[in-house]
């Protein structure tokens, strides 16, 4: 509309119509221009939002609100799945675990994401994500006995170690070991949310390299169609096994491939707990307002190899490793905790101390078990097993009996 007169009591002329704003693909070919995403979505994508700094120092008008208890607990979190993960490692090394794959340094992309959520939330994991099915509740036990694959194992064997299958009550997914496939089903669970009316927001997380997968962009793309509640996680941790994130795509960041697909995108430094969280927190309110996914860049780093069946001092330099490890997020995390007076000298050696013991009473409760009995091998696919699996089961049984 025309402005009201002018000094002089003229009218000033209307301001020139912008052309409308045209959504990418819907086929108006002559559109002369067509809005995808603002200058301000962009900037949000290729930035790197920070608020706690290398050297564990934050403006305390930027820290998310919280509880001083949801810190603590979340930094419990975090030093739980480091210590965890060095212990198994360690059995690995020492021929007591076939495989086993850690997530140290990316502890705070990883549980920070999980403390935004209600226990009605979904969570759908990549293959380095134990740390949040344990902060959700999973008991450690329960996780050693997959790491082991033995009797007490609720995945009866069948899943590859630090891939743990969970009790459904927990509302987390078992961990996808392939790249990207857990992202279409993400997509369906925020779907049938929605469909259902219900305020369910579903946290999925990805590695960078899944971002190169053809389920990707199918899950990307649909649950931004249908606008489905999913907050997705791109933990970009550097490296994809052997090949480096520079070589993993020629976009300028992983967090603007979101753009592309109408989900709005935000790059954090994934070792500053408080970006991850804020960036998490503010996608699953949006979530459960109903308007749609939004995709997060948490930049972080695989200080350790990409699973014990990795070498990767044959492709990393020694010295990029130690220069990470200065920035890693525990220590930053640790830092602001103990200026904030929150945690002290004694209180951490003692929950250090608190958590070591637990985990080894776990180690030792399962570490002798026996294997899952041979007649689940046939179980879980049909309710009655064929004849043909029942006469190979009982050969199975006579030959093994023998021995």
């Amino acid at each position: 509309m025309a402005e009201g007169p002018g000094p002089k009591g003229t009218k000033k002329p209307a301001p020139p119509k912008m052309p409308p704003k045209i959504r990418a693909g819907m086929g108006d070919v002559v559109a002369e221009q067509i809005t995808v995403y603002s200058d301000a979505d962009l900037e949000r994508a290729t930035g790197l939002l920070s608020i706690l700094g290398p050297d564990g120092k934050a403006d305390a008008t930027r820290v998310p609100r919280a509880e001083p208890g949801l810190w603590l607990a979340v930094y419990r979190g975090m030093l739980r799945v480091r210590l965890l993960d060095e212990r198994l490692m360690a059995m690995q090394r020492q021929g007591k675990l076939g495989y086993y794959a850690d997530g140290r340094g990316q502890e705070a992309a990883t549980i920070a994401p999980v403390a935004t959520l209600e226990p009605t939330d979904w969570i759908v994991p990549a293959h380095r994500e134990g740390g949040a099915a344990l902060y959700r509740g999973l008991s450690l036990r329960s996780y050693v006995a997959q790491v082991l694959g033995n009797v007490h194992d609720i995945g009866k064997g069948r899943r590859i170690p630090a891939r743990p299958a969970t009790p459904r009550s927990l509302r987390v997914l078992p961990t996808a070991g392939l790249a990207a496939t857990q992202l279409p089903q993400a997509a369906g669970l925020g779907w049938a949310a929605r469909i259902k009316g219900d305020k369910t927001v579903v946290l999925a997380y990805l590695g960078e390299g899944a971002t190169s997968a053809e389920d990707f962009h199918t899950g990307l793309n649909f649950a931004a169609v249908y606008r489905a509640p999913v907050v997705f996680v791109c933990v970009n941790n550097g490296w994809s096994v052997s090949t480096p994130a520079a070589q993993q795509s020629a976009s300028v960041t992983f967090a603007v491939k979101g753009l592309a697909y109408g989900i709005p995108s935000v790059r954090v430094d994934g070792n500053d707990v408080f970006a991850v969280f804020a960036a998490a927190r503010e996608a699953v309110e949006r979530a459960r307002r109903g308007e749609g996914p939004t995709l997060i860049e948490a930049v972080t780093y695989r200080l350790g190899a990409a699973s014990s069946a990795d070498e990767s001092e044959r492709y990393r330099d020694a010295r990029e490793v130690e220069s990470h490890a200065l920035a890693e997020p525990l220590l930053r995390f640790r830092t602001w905790l103990r200026d904030a007076r929150l945690l002290n000298e004694a209180a951490e050696r003692a929950l250090a101390a608190e958590l070591e013991a637990e985990i080894a009473e776990a180690v030792d409760a399962e570490e002798n078990q026996g294997p899952p009995p041979r007649h689940t091998l046939i179980e879980d696919v049909m309710a009655q097993p064929p004849d043909a699996l029942t006469a190979q089961l009982a050969e199975l049984e006579r030959v093994r009996s023998r021995s």
